[in-house]
C-alpha cells in the first residue's frame, strides 16, 4: 500500500503537470449490445472508478470506523471499568455521552477548519486527536483521566463526521459518488462490528478494557501516515485559486487526461461564488444560506434528514440490544457482548444493500423504504413491550428472614425491576409458569440476590429447583418477539436511514455553502444522538418501554410524510446542479413525472 501511495500525490502545494503520453488510459468497459428490434450493434461505455479513487476512498473511511469503534466499544468497556473505579449510574451516562457531546461541539469546529485550512489537514487533525484519546484511555489510571480521553475521542469524531463524507463526494465522480459515500457510513458498521468482537476478545482478561479502548490508535496512526500522501478535494483547491494543482489531482482522480469539462464546471461554480460573495459581502455566510431560498431548503431537508435518523430511536436500540439479550437468559457478561456482536453484524451487513442499491434506485426511494421498515419494526417492538407488561407474573412470596425492602415494597415484577435495587427472583416450571416469585434486593453483580431463593449461598440451589434473578426485565414469552423486531429494524435501517443522511447531505449544497451546512446538520445528528440516548431510561419510566417505542413510531410516521413530500432525487446529478433541483416547489409531487426520473 505504502508503495501506491508514494505514486499519488503528495502533501505539497505545487504539483507538476501529468505526461499525458504516459498518463493512464481511461478506465472504460467496452461491450457490444443487440438491438433486435433495428439490428444494429451499439457500444456502451461504463467507466471504472480509477484504484487511487479506491485507495483515497478506503483511507477516508477509516476515520468512519474509528467513529464506529469508539462509539460501539464503550457498550463493552464500561462493564468492568464501571466494577474498577466505581463507576455510579451518573458517571456511567457521563462516561458514555461525554463523547457524544463533544462530538456534537467539534462538528460545527470541524465545518470551520474545512473552509479555513482544507479537507485534507482536517483529516490529518482527526487522525492525531483519534489516537491521542485511545492512548490517553488505554493508560488511564483515574475517573477524570477517563472522561479527559472519551472527550478527545469525541473531538475526532466531529471532525471526522463532518469532513470524510465530504472529502470523498468532492474526490468522485457523479456515477460512484453516492456509492462512495455510503462507504463512509459501512466503515461505521465495520467499526461497531469489530468493536463488539474485540469487547469479547478481550473480557476474559484482567484490564482487557485497556485493550479495547487503546486498539482504536492502531487504524488512526494507519490513517495519518497514509493521508500524508493524499490529494486536497480539486474543488477545495479551484476555490482558493490553486487551478493547476486542482486539474492534475482530477486527472489523477478520473484516470484520464482530459478533465476540462469537469474543471470548467467546478471553475464556473467557484466563479458565481466569487460573485456572490461580491455582492453580498457585508453578509456573514449564515445571512447567504437563510436568504438563499435553494439552500435553505436543501439545509432543512437535510437537517431534518439527520434529526429523523435520530429521534427513530437507533441509539435506543443499539442499548437495548444488551436487555433484550437478558431476556434470553443470558447473564454471562462475555456471552452477552458477543450476542450484541451478532446484532452488530445484522447492521453491518445490510450495509451493503445500501452500497448495492443507492445508485441503482436512487437516495429518495432507498429512504423511504428504509424509513417505512423502521417504522415497523418500531410498532411491533412496542407491541412485544406491552405484551410482556400485561403478561409479566405476580410477586407470589415475601422474603421475611432478613429485613429486605424490596421483598416487601413491590407486588408485580414490573414494579419490581423498576427499582435499580432490586431483582425478580423465580423458578419456571415444565409447564411455562413463573411460580414462587419473590422480589429481593440484587447483588453487585446483578445476577443474584442478596438473601433469599436466589442468593448464591441459598440451599435451594443446589437442589433440582433452579431460581434465576430478572434484572431489568421480567420473563416473558414475547421476549423473541422485541429481538425480533430489533433485527427487522437494524436490516431496514442499515441501508437507508444509515448511509443516506451522509450521502444526500454531501451533495445538495453549493461549495460557498458545503462546509457550514454540513457542520450544522451533522451538529443536528449529534445533538439528538445525546437528546435519544440519555433521555430513554427516563422516558421509558415516564410513559413506559412501549410508550417509547410508540413515541419513536410516530415520528417515523411524521418523518415518511415529511419525506415523501419534499425528498427529491439526486441521483445522478452533479455537485453543480444541485441548486437548480432544490429551486421551485418544495412539493416534489408537483414536478413532472420526468424530473423525478432523472
Amino acid at each position: 500500500m505504502g508503495g501506491v501511495m508514494a505514486k499519488g500525490l503528495c502533501a505539497n502545494d505545487e504539483i507538476p503537470l501529468l505526461d499525458q503520453e504516459t498518463e493512464p488510459a481511461e478506465f472504460e468497459l467496452e461491450t457490444s449490445i443487440t438491438n433486435h428490434a433495428q439490428d444494429d450493434h451499439t457500444t456502451v461505455k461504463v467507466q471504472r472508478t480509477p484504484p487511487f479513487v479506491i485507495l483515497l476512498t478506503l483511507l477516508s473511511t477509516i476515520g468512519g470506523f474509528l467513529f464506529g469503534y469508539d462509539t460501539g466499544v464503550v457498550s463493552g468497556a464500561t462493564l468492568p471499568i464501571a466494577d474498577k473505579f466505581k463507576l455510579n449510574t451518573f458517571e456511567k451516562e457521563l462516561f458514555v455521552s461525554i463523547t457524544v457531546g463533544a462530538a456534537a461541539v467539534f462538528a460545527i469546529i470541524g465545518g470551520i477548519l474545512n473552509d479555513k485550512i482544507g479537507r485534507k489537514p482536517t483529516t490529518l487533525i482527526a487522525s492525531v486527536v483519534f489516537a491521542v484519546g485511545a492512548i490517553v484511555l488505554a493508560a488511564a489510571n483515574s475517573k477524570a483521566t477517563l472522561l479527559i480521553g472519551r472527550f478527545i475521542l469525541g473531538i475526532g469524531i466531529g471532525f471526522a463526521s463532518c469532513v470524510i463524507p465530504i472529502y470523498i463526494s468532492e474526490c468522485s465522480s457523479a456515477h460512484v459518488r453516492g456509492k462512495l459515500v455510503t462507504f463512509f457510513n459501512m466503515s461505521i458498521t465495520i467499526g461497531q462490528f469489530i468493536s463488539s468482537v474485540t469487547d469479547g476478545l478481550f473480557c476474559y482478561i484482567a484490564d482487557g478494557w485497556r485493550y479495547m479502548l487503546g486498539l482504536a490508535a492502531v487504524p488512526a496512526i494507519i490513517q495519518l501516515i497514509g493521508f500524508l500522501f493524499m490529494p486536497e478535494s480539486p474543488r477545495y483547491l479551484v476555490k482558493k485559486g490553486k487551478d493547476q494543482l486542482a486539474i492534475n489531482i482530477l486527472r489523477r482522480l478520473r484516470g484520464v487526461t482530459d478533465v476540462n469539462e469537469e474543471y470548467q464546471a467546478i471553475k464556473t461554480a467557484c466563479e458565481e461564488e466569487v460573485k456572490a460573495n461580491q455582492l453580498t459581502s457585508d453578509r456573514s455566510i449564515v445571512v447567504r444560506v437563510f436568504t438563499d431560498a435553494a439552500v435553505r431548503r436543501a439545509l432543512i431537508i437535510g437537517a431534518a434528514l439527520q434529526l429523523f435518523q435520530q429521534i427513530t430511536g437507533i441509539n435506543t436500540i443499539m442499548y437495548y440490544s444488551a436487555t433484550i439479550i437478558r431476556m434470553s437468559g443470558v447473564t454471562n457478561n462475555c456471552t452477552a457482548i458477543w450476542y450484541a456482536s451478532v446484532t452488530a453484524f445484522f447492521n453491518f451487513i445490510f450495509t451493503f444493500v445500501g452500497i448495492a442499491l443507492v445508485d441503482r434506485v436512487g437516495r429518495r426511494k432507498l429512504f423511504l423504504a428504509s424509513l417505512a421498515g423502521v417504522v415497523f419494526s418500531l410498532l411491533f417492538m412496542g407491541i412485544s413491550f406491552q405484551l410482556e407488561e400485561k403478561t409479566a407474573p405476580d410477586v407470589t412470596q415475601a422474603y421475611t428472614v432478613v429485613p429486605d425492602e424490596c421483598a416487601t415494597k413491590f407486588s408485580t415484577c414490573g414494579e419490581c425491576t423498576k427499582d435499580p435495587d432490586c431483582g425478580f427472583c423465580f423458578t419456571k416450571t415444565d409447564d411455562g409458569e413463573y411460580v414462587n416469585s419473590t422480589c429481593l434486593s440484587a447483588s453487585k453483580d446483578l445476577t443474584s440476590s442478596l438473601y433469599g431463593a436466589c442468593s448464591v449461598n441459598s440451599s435451594t440451589q443446589s437442589i433440582s429447583t433452579t431460581y434465576t434473578l430478572a434484572y431489568d426485565y421480567c420473563p416473558s414469552p414475547y421476549a423473541w418477539m422485541a429481538v425480533m423486531g430489533m433485527v427487522t429494524y437494524l436490516m431496514s435501517f442499515a441501508p437507508g436511514m444509515g448511509p443516506m443522511p451522509w450521502t444526500i447531505n454531501s451533495e445538495i449544497y453549493p461549495l460557498w455553502a458545503r462546509s457550514f451546512c454540513n457542520s450544522i446538520t451533522t451538529f443536528v445528528n449529534w445533538t439528538f444522538n445525546l437528546l435519544i440516548s440519555i433521555t430513554f431510561l427516563s422516558l421509558s419510566e415516564a410513559i413506559t418501554r412501549q410508550g417509547a417505542f410508540y413515541l419513536y413510531t410516530s415520528f417515523g410516521v411524521i418523518g415518511f410524510i415529511f419525506f415523501f413530500l419534499v425528498l427529491p432525487e439526486t441521483r445522478g446529478r452533479t455537485l453543480e446542479e444541485m441548486e437548480a433541483l432544490f429551486s421551485g416547489s418544495w412539493f416534489v409531487r408537483s414536478k413532472s413525472r420526468k424530473q423525478l426520473m432523472d
